[in-house]
C-alpha cells in the first residue's frame, strides 16, 4: 500500500479515517447477530447482563472497527509501531472483550430446544474439545506474534490488502479461542482450573517480553518495504521498530497483568466454591456416620432438649455433660 503523505500528529489522531471493508462488514454483521439473538433471548425470558452486551459491542466490536478505519488503520502500513499496537489490540484486547460478552450464552438462550441440543453436541465434539485444550490456544497465541513479525508473512501483510485483512481476522479468532477457553464464562467443551490459566498467563507475558527484546535489538523487519516508502517524517526506521518493540512489550505486559487479575479473582472464586463443596461433603459424611452409630434423630433430640433444664438446651453444655 502507498505511504501516507500526512505526518502523524496528535491532532490527526481523530481526523485520520479510511474505509476498511473487512472491519466494517464483520463488525456490523457481528453486532446485528448479537443484538438479534439477545432480543430473542429476552423475549424467551432469559436474564442477560447489559454490562456484558456493552463489553461485547463497545470493548470488542468497537475497538475492532477503530483499528481498521481509524488512525491505526490509516498508518498501519507506514509505521511499524502503529502496526504493533494494532496487532496487540486485535490479538488481546478485542478478543478478551468479545469473550467476556458471552456470545455463546446469548446464542444458546435465543435458540429453541433443538438448536440448543445441536449447539451442545457441537461443543462436546472431539474437535471442539481438542481446540479448547489448554495447550492448543496457548501455543497459538504465543506463536502467532513471533511468526508474524519474524517471517516473510509480515511483509506480505504490508504489501497485500487481502492478506492484511485475513491476518487481522485470524488474530481476533485466535485471541477469542484463547480467552473463550480461559475465561469459561460461556459454555465450554471442558472446564479447567483457573490455576492453569494463571500459569499460562505468566508464561505468555514472558514470551511477549522476549519478543519485544528481539524486535528491539534484532535486525530490521521488512527493511526493503519501509525503505521503499521514502518517508521523510517521523522516527527513523530503527527508532520506529524500537518504539514498536516497547509498545508490544510494555503494553502487552499491562494487558497481561489486567487479565491475570481477572484470572486470580476467578481462581479465588473457584477455591471458595471448592472449599464449600468439600465442607458440605464432610458434613454429609459426618451426619451419615452419626446415623449409622445409632445417634438419636433430629426430632427425638428436639423433644429431649425441649423437655430438659435450661442448661440442657445449650448444645455445648449438653454435649459436655453427655446429655
Amino acid at each position: 500500500m502507498p505511504e501516507v503523505e500526512t505526518p502523524l500528529q496528535l491532532s490527526g489522531v481523530v481526523a485520520a479515517w479510511r474505509w476498511d471493508t473487512a472491519s466494517i462488514v464483520i463488525t456490523v454483521m457481528a453486532l446485528a447477530a448479537y443484538a438479534g439473538c439477545r432480543r430473542i433471548a429476552r423475549r424467551r425470558g432469559a436474564s442477560l447482563s447489559r454490562g456484558r452486551a456493552v463489553c461485547f459491542g463497545l470493548g470488542g466490536l468497537g475497538v475492532w472497527l477503530l483499528t481498521g478505519v481509524g488512525v491505526l488503520g490509516v498508518y498501519s502500513d507506514t509505521l511499524f509501531w502503529v502496526r504493533a499496537l494494532q496487532t496487540l489490540l486485535l490479538l488481546y484486547l478485542v478478543p478478551f472483550a468479545l469473550a467476556a460478552g458471552m456470545p455463546l450464552t446469548v446464542l444458546r438462550a435465543a435458540l429453541g430446544s433443538a438448536g440448543r441440543a445441536r449447539l451442545d453436541t457441537a461443543l462436546s465434539s472431539r474437535p471442539a474439545r481438542l481446540l479448547t485444550y489448554p495447550a492448543v490456544p496457548s501455543l497459538l497465541i504465543l506463536a502467532v506474534p513471533w511468526l508474524l513479525f519474524l517471517t516473510p508473512w509480515y511483509e506480505a501483510v504490508l504489501r497485500h490488502g487481502a492478506i492484511d485483512a485475513a491476518t487481522r481476522i485470524l488474530l481476533v479468532l485466535i485471541g477469542f479461542l484463547y480467552f473463550y477457553s480461559r475465561l469459561q464464562v460461556d459454555p465450554v467443551p471442558r472446564r479447567f482450573t483457573q490455576g492453569i490459566s494463571l500459569l499460562i498467563t505468566i508464561a505468555e507475558s514472558l514470551a511477549d517480553g522476549v519478543l519485544g527484546i528481539v524486535l528491539w535489538l534484532g535486525p530490521l523487519v521488512a527493511a526493503d518495504y519501509y525503505g521503499s516508502l521514502g518517508r521523510a517524517w517521523g522516527p527513523s526506521t530503527r527508532m520506529d521498530q524500537t518504539i514498536g518493540a516497547g509498545v508490544f512489550w510494555l503494553l502487552g505486559d499491562l494487558l497481561g497483568l489486567t487479565y491475570a487479575l481477572v484470572v486470580m479473582r476467578a481462581f479465588a472464586r473457584d477455591e471458595r466454591r471448592r472449599a464449600f463443596a468439600l465442607d458440605a461433603e464432610l458434613d454429609a459424611t459426618a451426619s451419615a456416620e452419626t446415623v449409622v452409630a445409632g445417634a438419636p434423630s433430629h426430632e427425638s433430640r428436639s423433644r429431649e432438649v425441649a423437655s430438659g433444664l435450661w442448661w440442657e438446651n445449650d448444645p455445648q453444655l449438653r454435649d459436655r455433660f453427655h446429655r
